[in-house]
């Protein structure tokens, strides 16, 4: 809420949205809370895909051209081991921010909440080196976290996912018109792990 909270401040401050739009985002975004669906309690997202009082891209240019940091594509990184193990996916979740790479004492992060103030303060405590921000959309933060967690599962496993949740359908027992059923292939004709990519919205 406090991440959200002075994210719509700023982009009041900054002449992206008015008071009064930001008042009525505020209110539905106390009932996506109330009715527990976190990844969805987000004011940029409401203001921008629900309302569409507001452009992503208006907020990427203003970072650009006012704030002077640089865009990320997230889909173009893979998630390092150590991030993975590290990162603290609901914290994530609720900032709208992304730990991507490190080199040496570097933290790369992207965010779709830079202009919240509460987002920087936190995850720059987090690590003792220096963070480099980059700002990105809210649906390349949702992919990007979507691929941590198939990861995760993944990992987690020792079968492939779509196996354990749809098992292959059981050999016909049945003779007609005196043909044997037919004979089960030996290898799993289960298709590769495939999984929806969430949308901000």
């Amino acid at each position: 809420m406090n991440a959200n909270r002075r994210l719509g401040a700023a982009l009041v401050d900054h002449n992206l949205v008015n008071i009064e739009d930001l008042e009525k985002a505020n209110e539905r975004m106390l009932e996506i809370v109330a009715s527990n669906q976190p990844r969805q309690s987000t004011v940029l997202g409401i203001l921008a895909y629900e309302m569409k009082v507001l452009k992503e891209d208006d907020v990427l240019a203003h970072l650009v051209e006012s704030e002077g940091i640089g865009l990320v594509d997230l889909r173009e990184y893979d998630v390092s081991e150590d991030l993975k193990k590290n990162m603290d996916r609901g914290a994530a979740w609720a900032t709208w921010s992304v730990p991507f790479d490190q080199e040496e004492d570097f933290t790369f992060i992207a965010t779709a909440y830079y202009l919240s103030p509460a987002v920087r303060n936190y995850w720059e405590k987090q690590f003792s080196g220096p963070v480099l921000w980059f700002g990105t959309t809210l649906e390349g933060v949702a992919d990007f976290m979507e691929r941590l967690e198939a990861e995760i599962a993944n990992t987690r496993s020792p079968f492939p996912v779509a196996i354990l949740a749809k098992p292959a359908p059981a050999a016909p027992t049945a003779v007609k018109n005196g043909t044997p059923p037919p004979i089960p292939p030996t290898k799993s004709s289960a298709k590769p792990f495939s999984k929806d990519i969430a949308k901000a919205s």
